[in-house]
C-alpha cells in the first residue's frame, strides 16, 4: 500500500512539476487537426500528380511522428546548454544559407531546398530557431548595454544584416520578415528601447529607398525584381484586375473562405481544393479549412493558437533565467507571427507571400523543427517549475 502511494505521489509530482501539459495538449490538438486538413486539402493534387490521394498525408504523418519523438527528446535536454553555443548558431546559419545558394534545388525561381535524396531540407526553417538561440545568448551577454543606441540597438541589428541578405538572395522575403520581427521582439523584451526602433526604422526606410532608387536606375536584374514586387502590391489592392493571372490564387482563396459560411461545407467537401487553389495543402491550407469547417472551425483554430501563445508567455515569465525567458519569447513570437502573416495573406489583408501555417501546412522540415522547438519550450517549462 505504501509503495502504491509512493508511485501515485511520484506520478502526481511528474504531472504537476515536469512539463506544461496544457501546452502539450494544445500542440497535439493543433497537430491532429493539421494532419486531417493536409489529408483533405492535398488529396486532389496528390491524385493528379502521383496517382495516390494519400501521398502528402503519409509523408506529413511520418514527419509528425518523428517530430513528436524529437519534441520528447529535446524536452529532456537542459535548454541552458544551447547558450554555450550561441555564437556557433549564427555561424551555422550563415553556412546553411550559403550552402543552399550553391547546391540548392531551384523551384519556382527560388533556391530554398537542399535535396537529400529521400527528402528535401529547407535550411531557412532551422535558421529561424538558430537565430533565436543566437539572440538569446548575445542579449544576455550584452544586457548592460541594451539601453544604449549604438552598442545596444545598432550593434545587434547589424548581426541580422548578413543573414537577411542571404535569405533575400534565395529569395525568401517571408522568412526574412519573420526573423526580423521575432528578433526585434526579443530585443525589446531584453531591454532595447522601443522609440529607438522607431527612429531606426525611419532612417532605415530612407536608406533602403535611396539604395533601391539607385539600383533601379543601374541594374536590369533589380528592375525586374522590383517590378515583381510592384505587381504583387497591385494584385493585393485589386486582385480582380488580373483575375486569371496574378490575382487568381487570392480570388480562389476568398471564394473558399466566403463559401464556408458559419459551419462550413463539411470535412472533405471543399470545392476550391480541386485544382482551383494552387497547392491548397501548403500556404493556403487555411482557405480550405475555412471552406470545410466554416467560421466556427476558424475560431477554434484561433483559440488553440491563442492558448499556445498564452502558455508560451507564461513559460517565459516563469523561466529561471534571462536566456530561457528570451528563447521562450522567441519561439512563441515565431509561431504567432507566422500565423498572423499566413491568415493575413489568405484573407487578402496583405500582399501574397509564401508563409506556412504552423502545424497545418505541408512540409516535413518545418513540422519536425517546429515540434523540436516546442520541446525546447517544454524544457524551459520544466526548469521554471522546479525553480
Amino acid at each position: 500500500m505504501a509503495k502504491k502511494k509512493n508511485k501515485m505521489a511520484g506520478f502526481s509530482k511528474f504531472l504537476n512539476n515536469s512539463v506544461d501539459f496544457t501546452l502539450v495538449i494544445t500542440v497535439l490538438l493543433l497537430l491532429s487537426l493539421g494532419l486531417v486538413m493536409v489529408l483533405s486539402a492535398s488529396s486532389p493534387t496528390a491524385l493528379q500528380k502521383y496517382d495516390k490521394s494519400y501521398y502528402f498525408f503519409v509523408r506529413q504523418l511520418i514527419f509528425a511522428v518523428l517530430g513528436l519523438f524529437g519534441m520528447y527528446f529535446v524536452s529532456k535536454i537542459d535548454y541552458r546548454i544551447y547558450q554555450k553555443f550561441y555564437k556557433h548558431a549564427w555561424g551555422l546559419s550563415a553556412i546553411l544559407l550559403i550552402l543552399v545558394l550553391v547546391i540548392g534545388t531551384d523551384s519556382h525561381g527560388a533556391k530554398r531546398w537542399i535535396d537529400l535524396g529521400f527528402t528535401t531540407f529547407q535550411p531557412s526553417e532551422l535558421v529561424k530557431f538558430l537565430m533565436i538561440i543566437f539572440y538569446g545568448g548575445i542579449l544576455v551577454k550584452d544586457r548592460d548595454e541594451l539601453g544604449k543606441f549604438w552598442k545596444g540597438l545598432v550593434k545587434h541589428i547589424l548581426f541580422l544584416a548578413p543573414i537577411i541578405g542571404l535569405l533575400l538572395l534565395e529569395p525568401h522575403v517571408s522568412t526574412s520578415m519573420v526573423i526580423i520581427i521575432t528578433c526585434c521582439i526579443m530585443m525589446i523584451m531584453a531591454g532595447c528601447r522601443f522609440w529607438q526602433f522607431l527612429m531606426s526604422g525611419i532612417v532605415a526606410a530612407g536608406g533602403i529607398g535611396t539604395v533601391a532608387t539607385i539600383l533601379y536606375a543601374v541594374s536590369d536584374a533589380f528592375k525586374k525584381q522590383f517590378q515583381y514586387i510592384v505587381t504583387r502590391f497591385i494584385t493585393f489592392t485589386d486582385p480582380w484586375q488580373d483575375a486569371t493571372g496574378d490575382g487568381w490564387q487570392i480570388i480562389q482563396s476568398l471564394y473558399a473562405i466566403g463559401s464556408g459560411g458559419l459551419f462550413g461545407a463539411g470535412l472533405g467537401e471543399s470545392k476550391q481544393k480541386y485544382l482551383y487553389l494552387s497547392e491548397p495543402h501548403n500556404d493556403f491550407i487555411f482557405s480550405v479549412l475555412a471552406e470545410e469547417l466554416g467560421f466556427v472551425g476558424c475560431i477554434l483554430v484561433f483559440v488553440l493558437f491563442a492558448v499556445f501563445i498564452w502558455r508560451g508567455v507564461l513559460i517565459a515569465m516563469k523561466a529561471p533565467d534571462m536566456f530561457g525567458s528570451l528563447v521562450a519569447v522567441g519561439i512563441t513570437s515565431l509561431v504567432g507571427v507566422q500565423v498572423i502573416i499566413n491568415v493575413a495573406v489568405v484573407t487578402s489583408s496583405m500582399p501574397v507571400t509564401g508563409m506556412q501555417l504552423p502545424f497545418f501546412s505541408y512540409g516535413g522540415t518545418a513540422l519536425f523543427i517546429l515540434l523540436c522547438e516546442v520541446g525546447v519550450l517544454l524544457s524551459i517549462s520544466r526548469a521554471g517549475n522546479k525553480s
